[in-house]
């Protein structure tokens, strides 16, 4: 399963050959599944059933309608949607027409929209209720040739509208033919609305591999034709993408598709529908263990659940596993590689703390400043190569050129391996925050701080949080003769981002911490708050 050979972590896979990815296009997934199983329920949401014959005649008349109207093969279309089917109907329409799909979170303010349309240069966008009212405004700087909306956005008539496309009466006779290499078939955007705007290139090829590799790793837990998905993360981000609907899809099971995760709705869909994998992120779990009536609803349901964006603090995912007898596995991943590169199997043994052992056909290896290999135990740079890493970015050869080198794409997290193979995660090159398995980039939110008129100079930095993994804090100067009110300032900051991009913390500063040639020192900042909340425990002990 690996070309590499001496790696530690292969001693748990029986199958040591070549990994072999199906040189096939994303579409066709969908297509050899309704062939094998049409007749099987590909998707519920809100109780309505969609078998997969009925899924595939959706896209296919979304695409031919697409076609009609001129969508050509290589532009970029935005979805712009919460969880419901029509984000997998339009994801598959736009694979199948040979188009790059631009995943965008519908909470995005018309700040964000803007820079990844200018910068991704979408020709289409497809939005729902939550989304309509920035593409409009979005719409007033930037021409899209099409908008599409759903019939819910009443007061915007004079666009297409989805529903009626769906039941176009000539359905798009046969795929377009893609180069699974070389072809990209999703612009994931992985920086914020500076000049630093990254978008991560994944081709066919790309996301096929992870779902591969990702099928694989759970060994025969996972059978065909025969798995329940709980999808409560969101399909625009990388990991629901490839772990709650491409996973799914290949292995013909059924997507319980949840539009907002609301802890006791969900529990009700569990009882009623008993899904048997779940993907999911810190907060999900929390909620689970921390409901005040959880002993009282069945979950032993589930075979197997996986936890990725942050670290899973150990009291919850051991409550977790009593109450479903299933086991959680950590794991870790980036947008960059389609996201998935790390994961404690569910045929070999798990150790908390870790992120587990490279995926199927993945190589690792840690490596000091100078790119020498370390060994076990020594933190240093994860590097990653493998069939699920990127292209390289959108329109940015310097950062491609940065990012990946000689086929390896440095991560900038800091890493270490112990003797057989497991990966541990213990820190980030990089300042980039994650909270809720969203990245968040500080010098977006600075540039926001920067233009309030009362703001001198603005510090952003993530700070550690049991519960959350990481939250966000901002520190701010005044400027002189003014006075900044920090609930004012908290809700100008959600004017400008996207509510999980808002600072959770602000503090007032006379100064902010610089060297001597004035270079600001952020993890003075956060080296600050680890004493604080060391001596907070402390006292606590006391």
């Amino acid at each position: 399963m690996n070309h590499v050979k001496n790696r530690p972590w292969l001693q748990y896979y029986q199958d040591t050959k070549p990994l072999e990815i199906p040189k096939i296009s994303i579409y066709h997934l969908l297509e050899n599944t309704a062939e094998k199983y049409g007749n099987k329920i590909a998707i519920i949401y809100e109780n309505e059933l969609i078998t997969y014959r009925q899924l595939k005649s959706h896209v296919d008349r979304l695409a031919g309608a697409w076609k009609q109207m001129g969508f050509q093969k290589g532009a970029r279309i935005g979805l712009m949607l919460a969880n419901h089917p029509h984000y997998i109907i339009c994801y598959y329409a736009a694979m199948a027409l040979g188009l790059t799909v631009v995943q965008i979170n519908p909470m995005y303010t018309p700040r964000e929209l803007y820079q990844i349309a200018i910068h991704s240069q979408l020709s289409c966008i497809v939005g729902d209720p939550i989304a309509v009212n920035t593409i409009m405004k979005v719409h007033e700087l930037y021409s899209f040739k099409s908008i599409i909306l759903s019939n819910a956005c009443t007061s915007q008539r004079e666009f297409q509208i989805l529903e009626e496309l769906l039941n176009y009466p000539s359905p798009l006779e046969s795929p377009v033919e893609v180069d699974v290499h070389e072809d990209v078939a999703v612009i994931q955007y992985t920086g914020g609305t500076t000049g630093d705007i990254k978008g991560a290139m994944l081709t066919h090829f790309n996301i096929i591999a992870n779902v591969i590799q990702s099928y694989l790793l759970y060994g025969e837990k996972m059978e065909f034709g025969k798995e329940v998905m709980l999808t409560a993360i969101p399909l625009y981000h990388v990991y629901g993408m490839t772990s709650a609907m491409n996973l799914p899809v290949y292995i013909g099971g059924t997507i319980l598709l949840i539009r907002k995760f609301e802890v006791n709705d969900v529990l009700s869909m569990i009882q009623k529908y008993r899904p048997t994998f779940f993907p999911g992120v810190p907060k999900m779990y929390l909620a689970f263990v921390n409901h005040p009536d959880i002993s009282q609803y069945d979950l032993t349901c589930f075979k197997f659940c996986s936890c990725g964006s942050a670290p899973l603090p150990v009291k919850v995912l051991k409550r977790f596993e009593e109450l479903t007898g299933a086991v959680i596995g950590e794991g870790f991943g980036l947008t960059e590689a389609s996201p998935s590169t790390h994961r404690n199997p569910p045929f070999a043994k798990r150790k908390t703390g870790s992120v587990g052992i490279p995926l199927p056909g993945t190589d690792c290896k840690i490596v000091d400043d100078h790119g020498m290999e370390l060994p076990p135990h020594a933190i240093g740079e994860l590097l990653i190569k493998g069939p699920q890493v990127m292209k390289g970015y959108w329109r940015n050869k310097e950062a491609t050129n940065a990012a990946l080198v000689n086929g390896w794409l440095h991560t900038g997290d800091l890493a270490t391996m112990d003797e057989e193979g497991y990966f541990y995660i213990v820190g980030r090159k990089k300042e980039m925050i994650i909270v809720g398995g969203f990245n968040i980039y500080p010098k977006e939110i600075e540039e926001v701080l920067y233009e309030h008129p009362d703001i001198l100079e603005a510090a952003v930095v993530g700070i550690p949080h049991e519960n959350e993994g990481e939250i966000v804090k901002a520190y701010i100067v005044e400027k002189e003769g003014r006075k900044v009110n920090l609930a004012e300032l908290k809700n100008y900051c959600q004017t400008k981002l996207t509510r999980y991009k808002v600072p959770k913390c602000f503090e007032v500063r006379d100064a902010l911490p610089r060297n001597t040639v004035g270079k600001l020192l952020k993890r003075l900042l956060v080296e600050e708050e680890l004493k604080k909340a060391d001596a907070r425990k402390n006292h606590n002990k006391s």
